[in-house]
């Protein structure tokens, strides 16, 4: 089903949109005569109409973007005043600043414009938090071919907003002001560390690296650590470690209940950053399936997830963080438990480094495609710094939580978060300091040698089974 999807996503892609709705309605007709059927033809009927319904969200999506009603005014560069909601926090270099908004394009339209700001406009810019109601004053414009507006173009920026000037901000209400508030909190507990040491527990807490100096993001990258700056279902997990004794005291339903409100607001602290998209959808269904007694494998709920993120947002397709973290959970999905059990080696040592393996193997292929390239120090590093970072996830929110709600004993609180970061950072600045790396020509060369060297092995296990004819 999700090949189907993906599929037809791509084609969803190269056609227009007068297909669109009828592409949508058979799709649904198909869903709901999988229902019906018998479990032979269940896969056929959801594939279709997964296939169908991937072509139709993408399409309109696309659509929606080529005709905007800001279109004409984009092309003559109109000044424009908008009016709209904050989609992300604001980034960008010293002088200048840009940030998503989610304007109202009129006629009940909206769309989503790369508002930019620099010079004198860039601090006014920089207070805005995502989720807050801003009008804006600016010059409208195309986006163009750099990379940075090709992401933006991926979420669903169909403009930029030149010279921007802040007319007016609000905080924001309901699930954003509480997970802004709860954020708020996280990140003013931290400031009894150093400003380095600051900027990287926001990233390993809560996804923000816009402070994090770049040699530093360098050492992350080039010795395969940069995945633990991108919030994950690992932070997923800590967060619901932290709240376990609270949800143990309740029935199904209210732990159900509590523990998908819980997911939410984090997802919601982390800017529903791709990654974080993922895994709070993996949470939330097998929160769902263990409430109605239907566990389900991990693969299973990944691919669920995958389907229904993808038909929510199609250009999720071509997140890169998205790639990434579905391709490390079904790398971990397939290949941990297998490798865990065959290496050699004291349990705490071999599972942590049998999961790390497993997901960069799920990874290889995305990062050999797209950066022709992978550090081979990924593994070791992973080994020394992950279990260091699973403590970081949890000790590093209980303290930098209670630091901020109580200032006084954040000196005391964060001296444990600060040598956790320490060693973290010191194990990215060793593995840096290795440059060998396999590139794609490698790569197949290696899984040439494996694949030979497990068939070798599975002849020989074979021939040492005595026949039981044989005697």
């Amino acid at each position: 089903m999700l090949g189907a999807l993906i599929l037809g996503l791509l084609a969803g892609e190269r056609t227009g949109s007068g297909l669109a709705d009828a592409a949508l309605i058979v799709g649904a007709a198909s869903f709901g005569a999988a229902w019906f059927t018998r479990r032979s033809e269940r896969v056929a009927f959801a594939a279709v109409a997964c296939a169908l319904l991937g072509c139709a969200v993408m399409s309109r999506a696309a659509d929606g973007q080529r005709h905007s009603p800001l279109q004409a005014a984009m092309e003559r560069g109109a000044s424009a005043t908008v009016r709209g909601v904050a989609s992300e926090d604001p980034a960008g270099p010293t002088y200048e600043a840009s940030v998503l908004v989610r304007v109202d394009a009129g006629s009940g339209a909206h769309r989503t414009l790369l508002a930019r700001a620099t010079g004198a406009d860039v601090a006014a810019l920089r207070v805005i938090e995502a989720g807050d109601h801003v009008v804006l004053a600016g010059r409208l414009a195309p986006l163009g071919r750099s990379s940075y507006e090709d992401r933006a173009r991926w979420r669903h920026a169909v403009a930029r907003l030149d010279d921007v000037r802040v007319v007016h901000l609000s905080a924001p209400r309901g699930l954003l002001a509480v997970a802004n508030a709860m954020r708020g909190v996280v990140l003013r507990g931290t400031r009894p560390l150093s400003p380095t040491a600051r900027a990287l527990v926001a990233g390993f807490l809560l996804g923000d690296t816009r402070g994090i100096p770049k040699p530093v993001i360098d050492d992350y990258r080039n010795s395969g650590l940069s995945h633990l700056l991108a919030v994950s279902g690992e932070n997923v997990a800590f967060i619901m470690a932290l709240a376990a004794p609270l949800l143990r005291r309740l029935r199904l339903g209210a732990r159900t209940a509590t523990a998908l409100a819980i997911v939410v607001v984090f997802a919601a602290m982390t800017r529903f950053e791709p990654s974080v998209l993922r895994a709070s959808a993996m949470a939330a269904i097998v929160l769902l399936a263990t409430l109605g007694g239907r566990p389900a494998s991990t693969l299973r709920v990944l691919v669920y997830a995958i389907i229904v993120l993808l038909l929510a947002d199609p250009f999720l397709l071509h997140s890169m963080g998205f790639v990434l973290s579905c391709g490390a959970s079904a790398g971990i999905g397939l290949f941990s438990r297998a490798m865990g059990a065959r290496l050699p080696g004291p349990r705490f040592l071999r599972e942590p480094l049998a999961v790390s393996i497993a997901a960069q193997l799920g990874v290889l292929p995305v990062l050999l495609w797209v950066f022709g390239s992978f550090p081979l120090i990924t593994p070791v590093s992973n080994l020394a710094a992950a279990p260091v970072a699973e403590l970081l996830g949890v000790y590093g929110f209980f303290a930098s939580a209670v630091a901020g709600v109580a200032p006084g004993l954040g000196p005391l609180l964060q001296q444990p978060t600060g040598l956790l970061v320490e060693w973290i950072t010191l194990v990215a600045h060793t593995g840096a300091a290795i440059p060998v790396s396999i590139d794609t020509r490698g790569a197949l060369g290696l899984a040439s040698l494996l694949a030979a060297g497990a068939s070798v092995a599975c002849l020989r296990a074979r021939r040492a089974v005595p026949d039981p004819a044989a005697g």
